[in-house]
């Protein structure tokens, strides 16, 4: 038995690749199959099953899709209400995939239906467990995505979830969906426990080292906001997703100009200092790179028209290609040339820690989430973390705004928030770690 972990940066996730040397299953494929299916002709093998551990919330599946395209079964709980042609499992069931007995274990906590899958082949203490959202390396999916208020009932399954895969032989090789960067994860993956088995995390998970009600109320405080377009991906994967690929229009500069001058979005994925340097006025940059997505899909509103702005076609069509991976159209695209060429321009002023702390300051905003705000921050900053910007924005009082995350990243985004509402701003384009040595002081929860 051999496992192939397809990496999916742009959704902070993993899908694999199990095969016995002729015929594969292949677990949690997100909507762009071509990676997973190159992985199975490098491998020699063919696709004969497809699997979700359960209906996803921050990325479209790809599942039925490749499902059809190979014409094989694709499991999923016999509990979970879809649109989709499926060969409903539940716990106890074993499904042949070649040489490999796949066994479907029901581990809710993570969704109400949620399961992982142990696969064999020969050497019964030495299966491989795929866990999508429950058990993770060092950590669990988070409980609070189907309903917030379900999150504590949620949590104890997914603490007796975790008990439950625990009981698998120690030598069983770990390989989860979610813990990567993506936000279903409740905490971050340490770097030294990605290739983890069970006995490890039997030994250094906190689901399997704390009682449950300790650990559940630890669970449910630690959890972060979540993006707003999670809340219309388990609907469109409960249907079969149009996942067709499509031509996107080119509109001309003048065109992108205009919406963007009457509001409407033009998202500039160029790197933020070429976005600060000269930008159409209106348009909101957020650089191209593994989170644009999460926060291109988080500060629009869902069914917004998007046009996209670039300065290469490579970058246009990756920033095409992470949209669509959490459903997300565009109406249109832009290649942008010299600044000269473009009706309007503006631009956006960067300092470091260093200038700042030698500059006056009307109001400052941090844009950081909760927790990063919680573990220190400037005194003299308001707290709006950039997902409640626009919200905010028109009660924020007159005057400069200086904006500063923990690397520029969010401030950039948020000045072009910001910049739509007439407000003049500045952004600290500087890493948080270096402000105390520029001289600033920091206030740190107790």
């Amino acid at each position: 038995m051999q496992v192939v972990t397809i990496e999916v940066p742009e959704l902070g996730n993993r899908c694999h690749l199990v095969h016995d040397g002729a015929r594969a299953l292949v677990v949690d494929p997100p909507r762009d199959l071509a990676p997973l299916e190159r992985a199975a002709e490098e491998a020699g093998v063919d696709i004969a099953a497809v699997a979700d551990t359960h209906v996803h919330s921050d990325y479209l599946s790809g599942a039925a899709l490749l499902a059809r395209r190979h014409r094989v079964p694709y499991l999923l709980s016999a509990e979970e209400r879809v649109e989709i042609d499926r060969l409903p499992v539940q716990g106890g069931d074993v499904v042949p995939v070649g040489a490999l007995e796949v066994q479907v274990l029901d581990t809710p906590g993570h969704t109400l239906h949620h399961q992982s899958y142990v696969v064999r082949h020969g050497d019964l203490d030495r299966p491989a467990l795929f866990s999508g959202g429950s058990l993770l390396h060092g950590t669990v999916g988070r409980t609070d995505l189907v309903d917030p208020l379900l999150a504590r009932l949620l949590g104890r399954a997914q603490w007796q979830s975790a008990q439950h895969q625990a009981v698998l032989p120690s030598a069983t090789s770990l390989h989860p969906t979610h813990g990567f960067g993506s936000l279903c994860s409740a905490t971050s993956a340490a770097p030294d426990e990605d290739a983890g088995t069970v006995g490890h995390e039997r030994r250094t998970n906190a689901a399997l080292t704390t009682p449950r009600d300790e650990y559940v109320e630890a669970l449910v405080e630690g959890f972060g906001p979540v993006p707003s377009y999670y809340r219309h991906l388990a609907r469109l994967n409960r249907k079969a997703p149009d996942v067709r690929a499509t031509t996107t229009p080119v509109a001309d500069v003048d065109e992108v100009a205009e919406r963007a001058r009457r509001g409407e979005w033009v998202l500039d994925v160029r790197p933020r200092a070429a976005y600060a340097e000269a930008h159409l006025p209106g348009s909101v940059g957020i650089e191209l790179g593994d989170s644009f997505a999460t926060w291109a899909g988080w500060v629009t509103p869902w069914g917004a028209d998007l046009t996209l702005v670039a300065d290469r076609h490579q970058d246009l069509e990756l920033a095409l290609h992470d949209l669509a991976q959490i459903g997300i159209g565009v109406g249109r695209v832009h290649l942008l040339g010299a600044a000269a060429d473009w009706p309007a321009a503006a631009t956006v002023r960067r300092v470091g820690w260093r200038e700042y702390a030698s500059s006056p300051h009307d109001l400052v905003l941090d844009v950081r989430h909760a927790h990063e705000h919680a573990a220190g921050h400037l005194p003299e900053a308001r707290h709006v973390p950039l997902p409640e910007l626009w919200r905010e924005a028109a009660r924020l009082p007159a005057g400069r705004i200086w904006l500063y995350c923990r690397s520029g990243f969010r401030a950039t985004v948020a000045a072009g928030l910001l910049a739509r509402f007439g407000r003049e701003v500045v952004v600290v384009d500087d890493d948080w770690s270096r402000a105390e040595s520029a001289g600033l002081g920091i206030d740190r929860a107790a």
